[in-house]
């Protein structure tokens, strides 16, 4: 795939949508918890294209929690294939990916269309975009590593993803906290924090 996806891109949390209404969104990725309603802010949109998918922001076992599975980021880069011809035909189109605080999930969807649209990109310009997009994000290591599987990146994605972790907690030390406290502290523990000048 050689189209470049176009700046008209959006990751936000479930209290977001209402905003981006009037925004001419053509495109959405919908990632909610398994069972969650769709949200009633998307009736208020213009007509778009939108794929809903349900599994839990998490990446240990437990009860009640549906992992992301490698079939969920096949779906995203199916997604992103039609995203792809159909900003082909149009020649313009606003993506929309949310999960339910525009962090994690989300992130991590929009890291891989990034990828699959510009496969010639270094894994720390994708990153670098991403944070443009989206300062706060923090993707979910198992999609990432999904994705470096299903688009050949050899690790490399995931070792971006180590040093996107390092930057984060550089700045946000309480993070690492926070992470902890959301059984994610695999996450922190994979952090290749920055080297100081």
């Amino acid at each position: 795939m050689t189209t470049k996806l176009l700046p008209h891109l959006t990751i936000c949390g479930l209290d977001e949508l209402g905003d981006h209404s009037g925004r001419a969104v053509t495109h959405v990725l919908s990632i909610l918890d398994p069972n969650w309603p769709e949200p009633e802010a998307f009736f208020t949109y213009d007509p778009h294209h939108r794929t809903e998918m349900h599994f839990t922001d998490a990446i240990e076992p437990g009860p009640g929690i549906e992992l992301p599975q490698i079939h969920h980021v096949e779906e995203i880069l199916a997604f992103g294939d039609g995203f792809q011809r159909d900003l082909a035909a149009r020649g313009e189109a606003h993506l929309l990916i949310h999960c339910h605080a525009g962090i994690s999930r989300s992130s991590a969807a929009m890291t891989t269309l990034l990828v699959q649209a510009e496969p010639e990109e270094t894994e720390e310009r994708i990153f670098g975009r991403l944070v443009a997009i989206r300062p706060q994000a923090w993707p979910n290591s198992l999609m990432i590593g999904f994705a470096d599987e299903l688009l050949g990146r050899g690790g490399k994605l995931i070792a971006a993803l180590r040093r996107h972790y390092g930057r984060r907690l550089a700045i946000r030390p309480e993070l690492a906290e926070v992470m902890r406290g959301l059984n994610r502290a695999r996450e922190v523990e994979m952090a290749v924090m920055p080297e100081r000048s």
